[in-house]
């Protein structure tokens, strides 16, 4: 974020207008409540005028001092001003999200390819059509307060504004969900929430009520074993893989009909962190994913993703490859129905005012347009009243639609009227139709007007009952078709996540049965875990199936771009900074961001070479942690800074005399054991040696040159990880 300089520490006197938004920011577009554009300067929206005023807009002499009767006697009830700001300020909060209350946003646009004009007449998919869209990432089950770092599943809900009316995709970073039918919602988030009597854990499933749950509830399998997965701790929000989660019904201007399922992949590619990176920085930053965000946008590296769809025939059983698409559990693998690109997304703004905006914005699966229709998926269905109702609880009436943020950008003539925080001013005697006093207006559209028409499928005689498909009942071919999938080193995430989340739990009922799900899904899995957990593994008590893996299930074996990764250079005041100087700048170059790591602040100019400007430096020894960073360069081997000692950084501990600062070594180490690439010249080696560090592990490279040590890091970081660092045993 950048900042106005000033000489002077005192507090400015002389009035100035507001300040304006950073150039990364933006806001909601200035229509009107009934989808007009208006024209104005999104300054418009906001605070105006240098003077401090009352919500009314007269000018304020003093906001320090309650209206008294006399300097020491009491405050008088006359005193507006006081009770206007406290009154304000009491009521600032609103309820937060029941679920997917931690949350990031930030503004773009979608680009459309036109390659789904076969399967859709969606205008806003229209070949080199560009429509504004705003996202949100989330967690589900933390409180607004909670860390970015839990193993969680994420929420990816984009609000596309098309000409046609707002298209919300309300989706998650995992393609199947805990349970089939809405009706179970409440029972499998009240089993993943904080346990009622004492509100903890936070933020987490390693407790008992989850596994109770999910452990009874078979079909909750799928999505476990991903949650397990390093899908449940992804690197980054820009990292992260995108599911519409459910089936859709996609329709063509011919009236022809086909089934979908809607993917978001990154040009990033698919990365995760690894737990012990997971749970650090939720102390050193539990703000590490919203701000990975804002500062990948405010330094231009804007994240993207292709929207994609895999198209399935619209045929009486809305089954593909003996796959039921209705259930909301089961995956079609990209292997047997291609995911097909339709779209790009970019994200290119970062919000104004996250109340306003990332707080406010309400997503709803029922916010359709013209060529995008639901299905019968049970789930869903439940989904399409609850965000209703949820939209109208959190913010404060039906009128939602009209904070800037939701405003649709295309004309709305609803008819609807009144209700709490109505901002339209409607015109006109006749809110009905028919109506012959407006002149008949509004009128119907009709489907050569862009009219929405809910696709007419035929609904065969039945009878009403509580009950699923047959089809709904394999809890565990998918779930091993996933452990089948994995890489060696991810299936030993999944192990270790079990594992670690079992043995939170007190309840050894709860870990049995745990273990018996297990045992459906693979016996190495199982055994593992039970022998984790000190435990007998049981044996299935269903048949394993046999499945052909999904490679594009796993997130290893291919490289992606290195854009926006972080690499810390480590330096000191006697480094020769002309090669940390070279290579500061060839990061940049390549469209990373490099974080300069000194014993102290300010800047390093102290190397005597009499060539190149000052090194700014961005972090010190006492500051930095590995988890911020995706790679590490070592600039020699600095010795103890002067602040290395316990008592004023515990990290320190006691240095051993002419060793290196220990704070370094802990970087390193750090970032050894978490599998990421390592560079360095001018001596580094000896820096190696005092880790007990392999200098010829995989991953880590030593080079005369800076900028040799950069490229070879830079190899490595295109695969994220060094994953042949430590041999997996699964």
């Amino acid at each position: 974020m950048t900042t106005e300089k000033s000489d002077s520490t005192a507090e400015p006197t002389q009035p100035v207008e507001p300040r304006p938004p950073e150039p990364d920011q933006t806001g909601p577009e200035t229509v009107s409540p009934t989808g007009q554009v208006t024209g104005a300067a999104r300054a418009r929206v906001a605070q105006s005028g240098a003077y401090l005023t009352t919500a009314q807009g007269a000018r304020l002499h003093d906001t320090d001092h309650s209206l008294k009767a006399g300097e020491r006697g009491p405050v008088l009830i006359q005193d507006h001003h006081l009770r206007e700001k406290i009154t304000h300020f009491d009521h600032e909060r609103i309820p937060e999200r029941v679920v997917h209350a931690r949350g990031a946003a930030a503004h773009g646009v979608f680009h459309g390819y036109g390659t789904a004009g076969e399967v859709s007449k969606a205008a806003f998919l229209a070949k080199d059509v560009e429509t504004p869209v705003f996202v949100r990432f989330s967690t589900v089950l933390g409180s607004r307060g909670s860390a970015d770092t839990v193993r969680d599943t994420r929420g990816f809900a984009t609000k596309f504004y098309t000409e046609e009316g707002t298209f919300d995709l309300v989706g998650n970073n995992i393609p199947v969900f805990f349970i089939q039918d809405a009706l179970k919602f409440p029972d499998v988030i009240h089993a993943g929430k904080p346990h009622p009597d004492r509100e903890i854990p936070q933020a987490q499933s390693a407790h008992d009520t989850f596994w109770d749950f999910v452990s009874l509830h078979t079909e909750a399998t799928h999505h476990t074993i991903w949650n397990m997965s390093d899908r449940g701790i992804p690197r980054s929000y820009r990292m992260m893989e995108g599911f519409g989660v459910h089936t859709f019904r996609l329709v063509n201007e011919a009236g022809d009909s086909a089934l979908v399922k809607f993917h978001w992949k990154p040009k990033l590619g698919v990365h995760s962190l690894v737990w012990e990176e997971a749970q650090l920085i939720a102390g050193t930053d539990p703000d590490f994913h919203r701000r990975d965000l804002h500062d990948a946008i405010e330094a231009g590296a804007h994240p993207q993703w292709e929207l994609g769809i895999q198209v399935f025939p619209d045929t009486p059983e809305q089954a593909f490859d003996g796959i039921d698409l209705l259930d909301p559990t089961k995956i079609v693998p990209e292997e047997l129905a291609p995911v097909q690109p339709i779209g790009l997304m970019t994200l290119n703004a970062n919000t104004t005012n996250y109340f306003a905006e990332t707080e406010q914005v309400a997503f709803h699966p029922g916010h359709l347009v013209p060529g995008i229709d639901v299905t019968d998926d049970p789930l869903l269905a439940g989904r399409l009243f609850s965000y209703l109702d949820t939209q109208i609880s959190r913010l404060g009436g039906p009128n939602f639609g009209q904070i800037p943020v939701n405003r649709t950008h295309a004309p709305v003539n609803d008819m609807l009227r009144d209700g709490m925080h109505q901002t339209a001013v409607h015109t006109g005697v006749a809110p009905y139709r028919p109506n012959s006093l407006d002149g008949g207006c509004p009128f119907l559209a009709g489907t050569d007007t862009a009219a929405f028409v809910e696709v007419p499928v035929p609904v065969p005689e039945t009878r009403k009952i509580r009950a699923a498909p047959a089809s709904f009942s394999d809890h565990f071919t998918q779930p091993r078709l996933f452990w089948l999938s994995m890489t060696p080193p991810e299936r030993e995430h999944v192990i270790a996540a079990y594992t670690f989340e079992l043995n939170k739990c007190q309840v050894r009922t709860v870990k049995e049965r745990t273990l018996e799900v297990l045992a459906n899904i693979d016996p190495e899995l199982c055994a593992a875990v039970a022998e984790g957990v000190g435990l007998p593994a049981p044996a299935a008590t269903v048949p394993l199936v046999a499945a052909d893996p999904s490679p594009a299930l796993s997130q290893l074996g291919r490289t992606w771009p290195t854009d926006g990764r972080v690499i810390g250079i480590v330096a000191d005041p006697e480094t020769g900074l002309d090669g940390v100087r070279r290579v500061r700048q060839k990061i940049l170059d390549t469209g990373m961001t490099p974080l300069v790591i000194a014993p102290t602040g300010g800047a390093l100019d102290g190397d005597g070479d009499g060539d190149g400007d000052p090194v700014p430096v961005q972090r010190t020894y006492a500051t930095a942690r590995s988890v911020e960073f995706d790679a590490l360069l070592f600039a020699g081997a600095p010795p103890a800074a002067a602040d290395a000692f316990g008592a004023r950084d515990a990290k320190a501990g006691t240095p051993a005399p002419q060793a290196p600062d220990p704070r370094v070594l802990l970087l390193l180490t750090e970032a050894y054991r978490h599998g990421k690439p390592l560079g360095g010249w001018n001596g580094a080696e000896g820096l190696l040696a005092a880790a007990a560090v392999d200098s010829s592990a995989p991953g880590i490279a030593l080079a005369d040159d800076a900028t040799d040590a950069l490229d070879a890091v830079e190899a490595v970081l295109a695969r994220h990880r060094a994953w042949d660092r430590f041999p997996p045993a699964a």
